[in-house]
């Protein structure tokens, strides 16, 4: 495993290929091998990919703490990795919480996105609601319940500890009062985001994107068709595709794994189509 140091975390990556880069960000805060099956066959046809674990993913380095929402230091942490590594401008692809933190790459920096690939769009109340207490309002309850002994504990940060056991002495590190203080206003940026087309973005935001953009739609109360069709209503340009996987059939899936394999299958050729139609206009002619 390789791993650079961006802002003083050290990220876990894997930067494979050739060509026309591309960086794959996965959903939830998982780790980055769930990309690999979207990742590998672009590169067997002929391009880059970057895959990573965000802080507090993976085997990155676990920082709770700034002041801004943990979404958009991702963003902030994405721009300098990509610098760092000379990738820029790039494709940027994924799923839910990565096609969310690629969206606002895109908004935030223009200058480093060659064009958007995706997946899964999160948007409505529902989904808010649920993925603010999925990353942090279950945390914030046992930190107050068991400090912060508890939360290492919690099955996310011992997954998070295993892979990386040096997380285990930055957690108990912390001060729970401040631990919980930072968790809450990132679980405010969720809980305050559910009237807006996709979860940290306004439509003027989104209106303001002007990199090439396609849509795979999502089918279940946390990708909702309706922000995939939200979002290609107000993208200037977006091309989008209707969900390749139903609802009854994504949340049967026995695991995360298998289910990221099934997307990568279903969304292949439609991102392949779309980089070979976009590239091939930025051909001279």
């Amino acid at each position: 495993m390789a791993k650079i140091t961006v802002d003083g975390i050290e990220l876990g990556y894997e930067l494979t290929g050739s060509g026309t880069p591309i960086v794959w960000l996965q959903g939830a805060r998982s780790p980055r091998h769930l990309m690999r099956p979207i990742a590998e066959p672009l590169v067997a046809k002929g391009y880059q990919c970057l895959l990573y674990d965000r802080r507090n993913c993976g085997e990155s380095d676990i920082l709770i703490a700034g002041e801004k929402s943990e979404q958009e230091i991702w963003v902030d942490e994405l721009a300098a990795l990509v610098r760092e590594l000379d990738l820029g401008p790039a494709y940027f692809g994924g799923w839910s919480a990565g096609c969310r933190v690629a969206i606002l790459t895109a908004i935030r920096y223009p200058e480093l996105v060659r064009g958007l690939l995706l997946g899964w769009v999160t948007g409505g109340q529902e989904a808010a609601t649920r993925l603010a207490n999925e990353y942090y309002g279950q945390f914030i309850k046992a930190a107050k319940e068991g400090g912060m002994e508890a939360v290492t504990k919690m099955p996310f940060f011992a997954d998070r500890i295993k892979m990386n056991p040096g997380n285990k002495q930055r957690l108990l590190s912390m001060d729970p009062a401040q631990f919980i203080e930072v968790m809450a206003g990132w679980e405010r940026y969720f809980t305050e985001a559910g009237d807006l087309p996709v979860i940290g973005a306004t439509e003027a935001d989104l209106a303001g994107i002007t990199a090439p953009t396609c849509i795979v739609a999502g089918d279940d109360a946390v990708h909702p068709t309706k922000a995939a069709q939200d979002l290609h209503r107000i993208v200037p340009g977006s091309e989008y595709h209707g969900p390749p996987i139903p609802h009854a059939e994504f949340d049967a899936f026995p695991s995360f794994e298998e289910r990221d394999r099934v997307r990568a299958e279903r969304t292949l050729d439609t991102f392949l189509a779309f980089l070979e139609k976009v590239e091939a206009k930025r051909v001279p002619a």
